[in-house]
C-alpha cells in the first residue's frame, strides 16, 4: 500500500470521531487506530515496509489539533450538513467559478459544493429549494461528518 495512502487515511482518522480504521487492499491491510499504533499485516506474502511504519507511527504520536467548537449559524433556514468528512470545494477546479454564492436561489437536486474523501470528488446537493444565506466552510477547508457547510433560506 501506498505511504501517501497511508498518510491520508491517518488524517481521516484524525479528522474524524472514529477509534479505529482497518483497510484491506488486495493482500495487504492497514489498521490505524487512534489511541494506539499502526500495524500492517500482509495476509499472504511478506513484505516488509518497515520505513514506512515507523514513520506514520511518529505522525501518530504526534498530538492532533483541536479543532474549536463550531458556532452555530446566525442566519435562519435549513443548514445544509456535511454528509461526511473531507475538504470542501466552492468550485470544480482552483480558480474556477463556484458553485453558488451567498444570494443565489438554488434548487432542491442543484449542486452547490465538493466535498473530497479519499481522492474523491462527491458533488453535494442543496436538498431544498431557497436562496444562500451564508456560507460557513472556507474553500480547501476540511470538514467533519455533520458539521454545517451553508444556511439555505
Amino acid at each position: 500500500m501506498d505511504l501517501r495512502k497511508v498518510k491520508t487515511l491517518i488524517d481521516l482518522v484524525q479528522q474524524s470521531d472514529i477509534t479505529e480504521l482497518e483497510i484491506t487492499e488486495g493482500e495487504e491491510r492497514v489498521r490505524i487506530s487512534r489511541g494506539g499504533a499502526v500495524t500492517h499485516q500482509p495476509l499472504a506474502a511478506p513484505m516488509v515496509y518497515s520505513h514506512a511504519l515507523a514513520s506514520t507511527q511518529e505522525m501518530l504520536a504526534q498530538p492532533a489539533p483541536v479543532a474549536a467548537p463550531e458556532a452555530p449559524p446566525q442566519a435562519q433556514g435549513h443548514v445544509l450538513k456535511s454528509p461526511m468528512v473531507g475538504t470542501f470545494y466552492r468550485a470544480s477546479s482552483p480558480g474556477g467559478k463556484p458553485f453558488v454564492d451567498v444570494g443565489q436561489a438554488v434548487k432542491a437536486d442543484e449542486t452547490v459544493c465538493i466535498i473530497e474523501a479519499m481522492k474523491l470528488l462527491n458533488e453535494i446537493e442543496s436538498g431544498t429549494e431557497g436562496v444562500i444565506k451564508e456560507i460557513l466552510v472556507e474553500n480547501g477547508q476540511p470538514v467533519e461528518y455533520g458539521q454545517p457547510l451553508m444556511v439555505i433560506g
